[in-house]
């Protein structure tokens, strides 16, 4: 159960659903509002076949490309610290398609809900946990699941908290993923050496 929870809430984390609130409102504002939701669903469960994808096909990924357990921990750990700067640092750009154009998987499905960061971080536990996979699978669920809710009510949240609440959401957040981030390098760096 602790794996579940500590996994539930690393993925949340990774997931960044109140600093995906901004963005996702500005790419969906070219489209009617009565098909923003449809859309939204629509991306995000591409989104959690795209994690289960990778969650259950991670070993033979690895296999097939002979990576290390240490090395995934290392550049897993690199790239979440990565993103997690651009959290706490978060840049101006707004990630986007053309005026009035649909988005189809890029950007909301891939890379906003189903980024490289929570990727890495699935193929990780994969690897590590195998024996408890299913475990994973539900946390994954826990996690897309309490995401796709934030992001749903993304209207509501927007008032409440406005940009600047997200934001500083968004920053304590990316402290926290910083942590993580470090950490899983760190592992990385002691199963390595302790070859």
């Amino acid at each position: 159960m602790d794996l579940v929870l500590s996994t539930a809430v690393t993925l949340f984390i990774v997931l960044d659903p109140f600093g995906n609130l901004a963005v996702f409102n500005a790419v969906l504002s070219s489209q009617p509002e009565e098909k923003r939701n449809s859309i939204l669903v629509r991306e995000l469960t591409i989104a959690l076949v795209v994690l289960m994808f990778f969650l259950f096909c991670g070993r033979p990924v690895l296999d097939f490309l002979s990576l290390e357990q240490s090395t995934l921990r290392i550049s897993g750990g690199i790239i979440l610290f990565l993103v997690s700067l651009g959290m706490v640092f978060p840049s101006k750009s707004v990630l986007g398609g053309d005026d009035g154009e649909e988005p189809f998987i890029v950007p909301l499905a891939i890379p906003l809900v189903a980024g490289p960061s929570a990727i890495i971080f699935l193929l990780l536990l994969s690897n590590q946990h195998s024996d408890v996979i299913g475990n994973i699978a539900i946390a994954t669920f826990i996690a897309w699941l309490v995401s796709a809710v934030i992001l749903l009510a993304s209207p509501f949240f927007m008032r409440i908290l406005g940009r600047k609440g997200t934001r500083a959401l968004e920053r304590l957040m990316g402290m926290l993923l910083v942590m993580i981030s470090v950490q899983m390098f760190m592992d990385g760096l002691t199963g390595y050496v302790g070859k």
